[in-house]
């Protein structure tokens, strides 16, 4: 589904990929860790476009996108749901689902009636200005906006950040029910999240790969030399 070669990327003069390399097949999560700041993000922003990588391949369903701007990737069935979430605050909850909608050839249908069925909470908030949401609500209407485009491969970075425990199994239990059709590149620092959700999962330190294997495999050692403080 989508591969990673030998990515550089950063900013400014900055270096922050050194030579990454990921395989994220269909259907299956990996969960990319690591501390704050060692380019989790970053190669998040690389792989949807909106940082251009200065060496390496990315290519998705054999297509190389290295190049390809991220309404093109999105187009191809690339999904971002970045850390902080982004939604528009000052448009409703239903206006934001809409926007979700651009870029499909449908324009004219509604938002998907399993956008619901994953999210029951925002038919009750529909009229609701997105600023005014819970932390949790925010974080649903995210993801939700995203799929609302029916993605092929999904980009979550952090999505259990600042969320109470309830939205986070709510959340948890929507990924378990997508990820049997869709790809997804986890950002995730909430071990006991990852390990129930990931098949895969990918350790980064100073924007190298470190450590990647089956997750069942992760090690104690792995989890105290190269996640915790």
């Amino acid at each position: 589904m989508l591969r990673i070669e030998s990515l550089e990327a950063g900013y400014g003069e900055s270096l922050i990929l050194r030579g990454v390399s990921l395989h994220v097949p269909s259907a299956s999560v990996l969960c990319l860790m690591g501390r704050n700041g060692v380019g989790k993000t970053t190669l998040l922003k690389s792989v949807m476009g909106v940082l251009r990588v200065r060496s390496g391949r990315v290519t998705f369903e054999g297509r190389d996108i290295t190049t390809a701007p991220p309404e093109a990737r999105a187009d191809l069935g690339i999904g971002y749901v970045p850390q902080g979430r982004e939604i528009f605050p000052h448009l409703t909850v239903a206006e934001n689902l809409r926007v979700g909608l651009l870029g499909r050839r449908a324009r004219h249908r509604g938002v998907p009636e399993h956008i619901f069925d994953l999210f029951p909470q925002l038919r009750d908030v529909l009229g609701r200005k997105g600023g005014v949401l819970s932390g949790g609500e925010q974080q649903q209407l995210a993801i939700a906006r995203v799929l609302c485009r029916q993605p092929k491969l999904l980009l979550l970075d952090e999505p259990t950040e600042g969320i109470q425990p309830s939205v986070i199994d709510q959340i948890e239990a929507v990924i378990e029910r997508i990820k049997k059709t869709v790809a997804i590149l986890l950002v995730e620092q909430y071990l006991e999240f990852a390990w129930r959700l990931a098949d895969t999962y990918a350790v980064m330190q100073k924007g190298v790969i470190v450590s990647r294997g089956a997750t069942e495999e992760l090690r104690p050692e792995i989890v105290k030399q190269h996640l915790t403080v």
